[in-house]
Order: C-alpha cells, then structure tokens, then sequence
C-alpha cells in the first residue's frame, strides 16, 4: 500500500500530458487571407528630421512597439497621431516601449518642420499577407496554417498579435518561381467572410479558432514514424478557390530539425508548369502520403524552386493544442 500512495503523489506533482488534438483533421489547402494588428505601434525604420535621426533618449531600435504616448496607451497610427497632437506644445513626449517582454519608457523631440510636426519615425499598425490553411480539427475547432511564422518585411521581426483573422481568399493569378527567384500567389479578400481569428504567430504556423461549420471529411494523422520517403501529394489552390491535389517525393527526413522536417521535390508536370515550382503563397500547403496528413509546406529552396521543405504534422498540432491552455 506505501508504494501505491508513492505512486499516487508522483503523478499527482507530475502529471502525464496528453496531446488534446484529434486523431483525424480536416485537410486543409484553401488559400487564405491573413490580417494582423499588433499590440501598440510597431517602429520599422527612422528617417531625419533637420539633418538628424530622432531615436529618443534611451533609444528606440527598429521591431521596438510604441503601446503608450505620456501613459495613454495607443493601439493604432491613429491613436499614436491623437496623440501627438494633443501634446505638440510640450517640448518632449514620454513614449512607453515593448521590446520583446520589457518595457521602458523614452523621451523624443517633436520637431516642426515644414510646418509639420515630424517624429522621425516610420510605423505600422498591422500586417496583411496570404497563405494556406492546413488542417482543423474537429474536436476543438482549431486551425493551423502557413507552418512558420509571419515576419514584419523591413525589420524581419516577428508581428505580435493583439487581434487577427483569416478571411476567404481567391487566386488570380501567378508570378512563376525561377531559378534564385521565389514566384508567387496574387488573391483577393474576401474581407466580409471571415474563417477564423488569429490568437498565436509562431514559428511553427499561425493558429486560431475556426468560425465556420465543418462538414468535411477528416483524414488520419500520420505521426512522424509514418512520414516515409518516396510520393506524396500537395494540396494547394493555383486558381479561383479550387483545392488540387499535385504530386510530391519526399527525398529526406529530419526529425531533429525545428520546421525543416521533410525535403521534398515537385514530380507533378502540371504545378511546374503553372508556378515553376514552389511560390509565396504555399506556406501551409498539406502534404498527404498514404492517406495520413503528415506535413505542411513551410520554405522553397530559392536555387532550385523544384525543392522545398515541409513541417510535421504533429508539431504544428501540438503548438495549436497550446491555444487550449492559455
């Protein structure tokens, strides 16, 4: 009986997790549309303002996120402009600074010139793109898509989300990838049919609730021991809103490796045709073998866009399921 108790306590201290995703997804492969607005002003670059850059004392670096203006906290360029203009006449303005998961706080001139008041600041307030959905699960209506995260293009900065969607998306058209130049997807939103939110931007995928009703289909995960090599499928949309299934050969697996897991080559005569192989845009495209979703497409190789790399499955899984915890 004393090492049954034993027993008892050390699960109760350490408990055993148990992934809460679903043994069977919803494919995905639908293009989507993604906006983000970040959590304050994000800082992306400097310009001079009478012959001198204004960074503020301490100073601000580009990635940085203004979230007050002399403590009134600001979400958007409109707020952070409010702002500016109810305190022009002071000398300086106290701005409130994320960085990372610190903050501080930092003065900056406001300077007249031209008959404008200038900060010397370049800023946005949010991130626009598209991608490709990869799966839902049923069960707990989380979605996952593009398998990397989605970065700020001037500082190359991951964008933090305060609020997100993702929207229905149609293809127009594409720009072919060539040798040392990734192509890619022209789309158009839907900005009046919303999918789901957006709750994490990771490195592993984006993630949110899925609003719409589900009445697809699910397939079966494949786990990483299932991934093997040799063909596949790809699942993606070159045109309209049409799902295709397009054929794939997996040549190597890493299962070290944080998102590259899977190196594969585009067999299908069809999809080189169209695209000269792997564009912006297929970020999140599924990848089936055997019947089981075990991947998602995540970069092109630029030197030869024929090849690119693909995430397991089970990772993006398992970094959604955390979404459930929070």
């Amino acid at each position: 009986m004393k090492k049954l108790w034993t027993i008892l306590i050390l699960l109760f201290l350490f408990p055993i997790y148990v992934n809460a995703y679903s043994s069977e997804v919803i494919l995905g492969g639908e293009n989507i549309g993604i906006h983000i607005d970040t959590p304050g002003v994000m800082i992306i670059g400097f310009y001079k303002v009478n012959g001198e850059f204004q960074k503020g004392y301490p100073e601000m670096k580009a990635g940085d996120y203004i979230i007050e203006v002399n403590e009134n906290k600001i979400n958007t360029i409109n707020d952070l402009t409010a702002q500016i203009e109810k305190n022009v006449t002071t000398e300086n303005i106290i701005l409130t600074i994320k960085r990372n998961e610190e903050t501080f706080k930092t003065s900056l001139s406001i300077v007249k010139s031209d008959g404008v008041y200038k900060t010397g600041l370049y800023v946005k307030d949010g991130v626009t793109g598209i991608g490709t959905l990869s799966y839902i699960d049923p069960e707990t209506k989380i979605y996952g898509a593009l398998g990397h995260e989605i970065l700020e293009s001037t500082t190359s900065q991951i964008v933090e989300v305060r609020t997100g969607n993702i929207y229905e998306s149609t293809v127009t058209g594409i720009r072919k990838s060539e040798n040392g130049t990734a192509g890619e997807k022209n789309a158009n939103f839907n900005y009046n049919h919303i999918f789901g939110n957006i709750k994490n931007n990771t490195n592993h995928g984006i993630f949110g609730i899925y609003n719409e009703t589900i009445t697809q289909k699910t397939i079966p995960v494949g786990s990483k021991d299932d991934v093997k090599l040799g063909n596949a499928e790809l699942y993606t949309v070159l045109k309209g809103k049409q799902k295709e299934a397009f054929q794939i050969e997996i040549t190597k697996i890493q299962e070290n490796n944080d998102i590259k897991n899977i190196t594969f080559t585009i067999k299908d005569e069809e999809l080189i045709q169209k695209t000269g192989g792997i564009v912006q845009g297929m970020s999140g495209s599924p990848i089936v073998q055997n019947g089981k979703l075990i991947g998602a497409v995540t970069h092109v190789i630029v030197d030869n866009p024929y090849m690119g790399y693909a995430i397991f499955i089970t990772t993006m899984l398992e970094q959604g399921d955390k979404i459930i915890t929070e």
